[in-house]
């Protein structure tokens, strides 16, 4: 994309300075370990990173020894799509396949990949290539090394294995008629190797115990997997003139990580729950519990008359046991409510007695004060319980005007000496 012109009235006058530029500042960088190492190689002896890679290669191909054990290794054929890949995009290649050793994959070791690699740069080295009058076959070549590097870094590796489909064993098509065990192991075999605990349970056969069958679904339902992907994740500029676009790809990656393990953990698990519900075990495990449960209720059903008989006794003696004592309940209940009902009607008897006896002796010679001695003989039948409100009403009951008043009175002061009635609300009789 082309930038637009500047106008031509802009002129020289048109710019402002914003700030200067910082002063520059020299930092050496050195390389360390085996990265020194290359470096200090490449340097004294002048080879590009081509022919580094060269020369590296033709050492381990010096190191390792063919034995009659694995004599094959590295001669499957790679197809023409293979050898023609892209080295810029090495990542999209079956690694194991460029070895030669796609039959092995996560199964193979450090020493035959070592020998894979061996055959394979004897075989796809560009000298050789050229010698033979093939066009370019560096690009292949640049492939065999970093299959070699990332297989034989465990960290690298365990990446490539997390994502590797060549290893993959795909479960049979729903609604198939298929051979449960020939058909659900080799899945299981083959996700078995992306778990932390090893090793993994077996799928078992037809006549597998019941415990065992449970324990091999209850592995799979809490497995804990060691798969990650972070080999797909998008490359991260190695310079830092754009530390923003840098944490973008980053946070980008880690994302793209957490949705394609959630998406993996789920398929596992849709996976499992699919097993079970097609395994014939389950099947039979639930076909003989059935039948156990039947026969223990015709066991029950089949015992004798006496028994019976028994059992109806007792059931009926409980329904009479239980019958008289909702009886006796409700009987209690009723005779309850009644001494409630009697008591309550006492009580208002009571406190009626008490208002009357100011009342029926003309409020003691003092009508004028009536409004104010019912309100406080209310307050000090409030101030009450139940056996002083009976004892008062008794006490009151047929007694003159003075007797009353003084019965009344004697009451408030025995209540607000014992603080259960205000002296500040009593006028009358205070």
């Amino acid at each position: 994309m082309s930038l637009p012109s500047l106008p031509s009235s802009f002129g020289a006058e048109n710019f402002k300075l914003s700030s200067k530029y910082s002063a520059p500042t020299r930092r050496p960088i050195e390389p360390v370990g085996r990265y020194f190492l290359a470096h200090a190689t490449r340097s004294l002896r002048g080879h590009t990173w081509s022919e580094y890679e060269k020369i590296e290669a033709e050492k381990n191909v010096s190191k390792v020894d063919e034995t009659d054990e694995d004599a094959d290794l590295g001669d499957e054929d790679q197809d023409a799509g293979l050898l023609a890949h892209d080295p810029r995009d090495w990542k999209t290649a079956d690694l194991y396949s460029v070895l030669g050793i796609s039959h092995l994959r996560f199964r193979a070791t450090e020493d035959q990949i070592r020998r894979a690699h061996r055959k394979q740069v004897l075989k796809h080295h560009p000298d050789k290539k050229g010698e033979k009058g093939g066009l370019d076959q560096d690009g292949f070549f640049k492939i065999i090394q970093k299959a070699y590097e990332t297989l034989l870094d465990p960290t690298k590796r365990q990446q490539y294995d997390s994502v590797d489909e060549g290893a993959n064993v795909a479960p049979p098509a729903k609604g198939s008629d298929y051979d449960f065990f020939e058909a659900w192991g080799p899945f299981f075999e083959a996700e078995g190797r992306f778990s932390k605990k090893q090793p993994v349970p077996s799928l078992g056969d037809i006549n597998t115990e019941k415990a065992t069958v449970e324990g091999f679904y209850s592995f799979w339902y809490k497995i804990d997997s060691w798969r990650t992907f972070e080999f797909l994740d998008e490359d991260v500029p190695d310079d830092s003139a754009n530390r923003d676009h840098k944490r973008y790809v980053e946070r980008k990656n880690v994302a793209a990580r957490k949705k394609r393990k959630t998406e993996d953990n789920s398929r596992i698990l849709d996976l499992v729950a699919r097993a079970i519900a097609e395994d014939p075990r389950i099947k039979l495990f639930k076909e003989a519990e059935k039948k156990e449960k039947e026969r223990k209720k015709w066991e029950r059903e089949a015992g004798s008359r006496a028994a019976a008989e028994a059992k109806a006794k007792k059931e009926a003696e409980e329904a009479a046991a239980k019958k008289l004592a909702e009886e006796t309940a409700a009987a209690a209940k009723a005779d309850a409510k009644k001494s409630k009902e009697a008591a309550k009607s006492a009580k208002k008897k009571n406190k009626r007695a008490l208002r009357n006896a100011a009342k029926d002796n003309d409020y003691f010679g003092d009508a004028s004060q009536a409004e104010i001695i019912e309100n406080e003989i209310n307050f000090l039948i409030e101030s009450f319980d139940d056996l002083q409100l009976a004892d008062y009403a008794a006490k009151v009951n047929g007694a003159d005007a003075s007797a009353a008043k003084t019965i009344l009175s004697d009451a408030v002061k025995e209540q607000t000496s014992a603080g259960k009635l205000e002296t500040s609300i009593l006028k009358y009789f205070s």
